[in-house]
């Protein structure tokens, strides 16, 4: 336990959702990935497995390096994160690769970046670092509100335009770090009108002015689609055109209902060869018809045992930024999950996000790791502390 202790500081509990998470990944991908294997690797299910352990490994291992670095130092990283990340949207806005119609991806050198994924960090960062800045005059508009709200609008906006969801899960990330740092409640309503506000008004003038739709005319036919797939259409006779979205959510509803309390057991799962993406979007599913409802249940508890493990470690850090930083990371990441598990049951449109830290994916595995290795970095922290208050209660034997 010693030598743990030594190479693995900080939360316990943490270091052990996340080997749960990645035993997972690695059990679901390789299950999920024979259409893939067969179509892109020649059947190659093995390397397939092999190349997603050595991504998430570079997950653990940015994790592990981002554990080792004194909390407070993030306060600048995440400053001078934030300000890259401006020029990388943009970059990627008007000059990212087109992938399933949405520029979402950059390449360096060959490798695939995606850039909303560093921005998300480095904004959550960014806030907290200027929430402690304003505590003192947290409840004065122009000082403290208007500061902290421009940043969340310039990265939200300069994201949603080609990534709906995740720009969405940031605003509200960014919304409920705000409430925890005592910004007034008016203003967040305010904030939130002005969010709302926006994306309305970008809608209206893609649809009804500008010659390119962009991404708005799918958005709206999701949320219909969806909406329908509740309420029926409005004529009985009318023929159903079945979209992707619609054979992806159809599909996973059958994989989650074979899935039975237990599962069908490892590896047999049957709609991994019919679901799209299913090592992807909709990799819970696969876990739920593979392990039942009670593996989706541990899956979905895992993620809560991070926040409420983030919350415990807000609430005994000293210092305002670790709690800030641990609480709107961990939310971020929770709320993603959420999200792509309510996809994959059906209560939500399809969305496109990715299950953080088990489904297959290079840069969302490799910043969901630095999120929780800055975690981990705060309760070190409090763990240093607690270890400095036992060395100064008496024991029997200084008696």
């Amino acid at each position: 336990m010693k030598t743990f202790n030594k190479f693995f500081q900080g939360d316990r509990v943490i270091w052990v959702v996340v080997a749960l998470l990645a035993l997972t990944s690695l059990l679901a991908v390789y299950s999920a990935t024979g259409t893939y294997a067969n179509s892109e690797h020649d059947g190659n299910n093995v390397y397939v497995l092999l190349r997603h352990a050595a991504t998430l490994a570079l997950g653990l291992v940015a994790m592990y390096v981002a554990h080792l670095v004194k909390y407070t130092y993030y306060s600048r990283i995440f400053q001078l994160a934030f300000w890259v990340s401006i020029p990388l949207l943009l970059y990627t806005l008007f000059l990212g690769a087109d992938i399933h119609d949405a520029k979402r991806v950059i390449h360096f050198f060959g490798v695939s970046f995606q850039s909303s994924d560093f921005a998300k960090i480095a904004l959550i960062g960014y806030l907290s670092r200027m929430i402690t800045i304003k505590q003192d005059e947290i409840k004065d508009f122009k000082n403290a509100f208007v500061p902290l709200m421009l940043p969340v609008l310039v990265i939200v906006g300069l994201i949603f335009p080609e990534n709906l969801s995740t720009a969405a899960i940031l605003f509200v990330s960014s919304m409920v770090l705000l409430f925890v740092g005592r910004i007034n409640m008016k203003y967040l309503f305010l904030f939130f009108g002005i969010g709302l506000f926006a994306l309305t008004l970008y809608v209206l003038i893609a649809l009804n002015v500008a010659e390119n739709h962009g991404r708005a005319l799918t958005w709206v036919n999701r949320v219909e689609r969806f909406v329908d797939s509740f309420g029926g259409s409005d004529g009985d006779e009318e023929v159903m055109v079945v979209t992707d979205e619609d054979f992806q959510s159809i599909h996973s509803r059958i994989a989650i209902a074979g899935g039975g309390l237990i599962g069908k057991s490892p590896g047999r799962s049957t709609q991994r060869n019919v679901l799209p993406y299913p090592y992807s979007d909709f990799i819970f599913a696969i876990v739920i018809e593979e392990y039942g409802l009670l593996g989706g249940v541990f899956v979905m508890m895992l993620y809560l045992i991070l926040l409420y493990r983030a919350i415990v470690i807000m609430v005994a850090i000293p210092q305002s930024f670790g709690g800030f930083i641990s609480f709107g990371l961990a939310f971020m990441i929770v709320m993603q999950a959420m999200i792509n598990i309510g996809v994959a049951v059906g209560i939500l449109p399809v969305t496109g996000q990715p299950l953080p830290f088990v489904s297959m994916g290079g840069t969302s595995l490799m910043f969901t790791g630095i999120a929780i290795g800055v975690i981990l970095s705060v309760s070190k922290e409090i763990n240093k502390i607690n270890d400095k208050k036992n060395e100064l209660i008496p024991t029997e034997s200084d008696n």
